[in-house]
């Protein structure tokens, strides 16, 4: 890759004290507008997600990422979420830090989620409905399905001992290094990568989890308005692709679009070839460069959504 981008690190402390991990790719020349990563659970941004940076950067977009409290290079009990709003208002401070500065007035700001970080992006939008101008969802978690959920009581037995046992690593769960990223160079990438959480969920962190996704999923229709766009592997089996098909249909934004991509698993943008990896940026970057140039009250106008992808 023709490398057309300067890359940065840095480190702030969050309200609470704790040290975080940030870090951005800027195009050399003038951005075309701002997109700031809201990376998955157990991941972080300067590896896992460089790519990302760099394709985006490359696309002559400005790209901002920061590592949760207890994710990668920040401080805190590795893979511990004590509180999901802790992670919102986190991001929310350090994202509109950078837009308030006197270089980047006036462009236009995305958001960019993957997987539990789509889940961070619609509560980002929900606090601040129309301070952003538009999303990228890439197989975010809206819902977590039956099936994984324990009987019901067993989640009040757990809902009861949470905060005694919070670090507990007490919940079963797949190897989702192994289910969720299909080719195996970049597989085992990803397994090297010792920034990465491997160990099973804590028991708080499954709770806050369980909780956000429910109530994102009770808010969609009426809490959802900006412009976005949702893709999804149709063999994901990390998060259901059905689960981006209900946000699509349930979402009140007037200018969203589904992406469903035959064959591909949970990473569409981290773990399949470079082949399909690059297929699914060009949608990606397609839909920020039309959308750069709209400001964000345009959702509320008729404007032409594209198809699903079948």
């Amino acid at each position: 890759m023709d490398l057309k981008f300067k890359y940065f690190e840095e480190y702030t402390r969050n309200s609470r004290g704790v040290q975080l991990f940030t870090c951005r790719w800027l195009p050399f020349s003038s951005p075309k507008g701002l997109v700031f990563f809201c990376h998955g659970y157990a991941v972080e941004c300067s590896k896992f997600m460089r790519a990302c940076g760099e394709r985006l950067a490359n696309a002559k977009y400005a790209v901002f990422g920061v590592d949760y409290e207890g994710h990668g290079r920040s401080e805190g009990v590795r893979g511990l979420i004590t509180k999901f709003d802790n992670i919102v208002n986190d991001c929310e401070d350090i994202f509109k830090s950078i837009c308030d500065l006197q270089e980047h007035k006036g462009r236009a700001k995305f958001l960019y989620g993957d997987s539990m970080g789509g889940a961070v992006c619609l509560l980002l939008h929900k606090k601040n409905p129309l301070f952003w101008d538009g999303v990228v969802l890439v197989a975010p978690m809206c819902k977590i399905l039956e099936k994984h959920l324990p009987p019901p009581i067993v989640a009040n037995v757990l809902t009861k001992i949470e905060d005694l046992i919070p670090k507990w690593k007490i919940v079963p769960s797949k190897d989702f290094i192994e289910s969720g990223f299909k080719d195996r160079a970049k597989r085992e990438e990803i397994r090297n990568n010792k920034l990465i959480y491997q160990d099973k969920p804590r028991l708080k962190t499954a709770m806050e989890m369980y909780r956000t996704s429910t109530s994102i999923e009770d808010s969609l229709h009426e809490q959802v308005t900006l412009p976005f766009i949702v893709l999804h592997g149709e063999n994901d089996a990390v998060i259901d692709p059905r689960i981006s098909n209900t946000l699509y249909e349930k979402a009140s934004s007037i200018d969203k679009t589904f992406k469903l991509y035959t064959g591909m698993c949970h990473g569409i943008t981290t773990g399949e070839s470079d082949e399909n990896i690059t297929l699914v940026f060009a949608d990606i970057i397609a839909w920020l460069d039309k959308h750069v140039s709209k400001p964000n009250f345009e959702s509320f106008k008729l404007i032409e959504c594209d198809d699903i992808e079948k």
